[in-house]
């Protein structure tokens, strides 16, 4: 089997806690594993934890897994809103689930609504109080974070472009452009990018992705991306197994029409 280069972010959930569900999205060389904080609880993530390692020591397979703080949002039953009242990125809650991302020895943490370089040392302040090693993925989800992006990227191990908060915060069609920016500028600094949000949403419901979708894909492969990500697809999803399967088809096609080592040897990894 070819498997791609670029990597592969699946979200965990419902649809995906499953050993055998799991035990297929894991078979791909390039997956890691997300944990979206905002939702669950201590005993959950714990859980999720658990079975990634146990995944990984049964079969031989390492599974980096990033936890992803909620950050300043309030939380509703069917969605979240921004606090822009917030001084910090980094919220109190947030330093509880930063001591147990350190305590249960995950590889990144995310930092949600960044908007300097402030957020991301004050992470660091946190995850080295608890002498904690965990590499900080920035999240770009906020237009002040693109007035700082530079510092930003400098900062982080690690940058998440996330398409869905940073569409509610700048105009919908600047999206592709930024996202094609950013994917440069972390390839300047040298660090890793993942793209995310939307990317097969269709296979929630659906076994197949629609036309737009694939093409999606496609683009932030050709712009460079260093990681994919699915969200709802793998987490809550009827067909996550399959939303794993078809996003790897997917990069290895368009890997075939980059430009050979010049490409792949600036791809950086998410481990």
């Amino acid at each position: 089997m070819i498997f791609s280069k670029a990597q592969i972010v699946f979200t965990l959930g419902p649809a995906s806690s499953n050993p055998d569900v799991l035990k297929d999205i894991t078979s791909y060389q390039s997956s890691a594993a997300r944990l979206n904080f905002s939702w669950g609880d201590f005993e959950l993530h714990s859980n999720q934890i658990k079975l990634i390692r146990h995944i990984e020591t049964e079969f031989k397979r390492q599974v980096p897994v990033i936890v992803d703080l909620p950050g300043p949002r309030i939380q509703h039953e069917d969605g979240h809103t921004f606090n822009h009242d917030a001084l910090s990125a980094i919220t109190e809650k947030d330093e509880e689930y930063i001591k147990f991302a350190v305590e249960y020895e995950v590889d990144y943490i995310a930092v949600s609504f960044v908007s300097s370089k402030e957020d991301i040392h004050k992470c660091r302040e946190v995850i080295d109080r608890h002498k904690g090693k965990q590499k900080i993925i920035a999240k770009i989800e906020r237009k002040e974070a693109l007035n700082n992006i530079d510092e930003i990227i400098d900062s982080a191990d690690a940058v998440m472009i996330a398409r869905g908060d940073l569409g509610d915060n700048i105009k919908i069609e600047q999206v592709p452009f930024v996202q094609d920016s950013l994917i440069k500028k972390a390839k300047g600094f040298g660090k890793p990018v993942i793209v995310a949000t939307q990317m097969l949403l269709s296979m929630v419901d659906n076994p197949s992705p629609t036309r737009a979708e694939v093409t999606d894909v496609t683009t932030a492969i050709l712009e460079g991306a260093d990681a994919v990500m699915l969200s709802e697809e793998t987490a809550k999803g009827m067909y996550p197994a399959e939303a794993v399967k078809v996003m790897e088809k997917i990069i290895t096609e368009a890997e075939k029409h980059l430009q050979g080592e010049v490409h792949f040897n600036t791809l950086k990894r998410i481990n």
